[in-house]
């Protein structure tokens, strides 16, 4: 069984798509970006990475996961020199747990204003 997550207090999806998916034991959390409920964007890089790992920490909950559930996240930055600049947000939340990882650069995100997306994937204990 597939259980689609959308949930009503974060940004609603732009296209076709729901916040977060659970099959069993995974978990997939959608591209995450920056954006505040009021539809605001911070100019900040951090800030708005701080707010997208917020919204990832709300899927992941809202699916039965944690921080301690995840095993792959990728981070899509664009420009990529701002990666040391999120890196103590990422320690904060992930501690020990240590996922597989992968931050690229990109051209542009949905938004022009956006600087930051992150998505994950999560394996609840069997």
């Amino acid at each position: 069984m597939i259980e689609r997550i959308t949930l009503p207090d974060q940004m609603q999806p732009v296209s076709h798509y729901c916040h977060v998916t659970r099959a069993g034991a995974l978990i997939w959390v959608s591209g995450i970006v920056g954006m505040r409920l009021d539809g605001t964007i911070p100019e900040d890089t951090v800030a708005q990475f701080d707010i997208a790992l917020a919204t990832m920490d709300a899927c992941l909950k809202a699916a039965g996961a944690g921080s301690e559930h995840v095993v792959k996240v990728q981070v899509f930055l664009t420009n990529i020199s701002e990666r040391a600049a999120i890196n103590p947000a990422r320690q904060r939340y992930f501690g020990d747990h240590l996922p597989a990882s992968t931050l690229v650069e990109v051209s542009a995100l949905v938004d022009p204003r956006m600087k930051v997306e992150i998505e994950a994937q999560a394996v609840l204990d069997a």
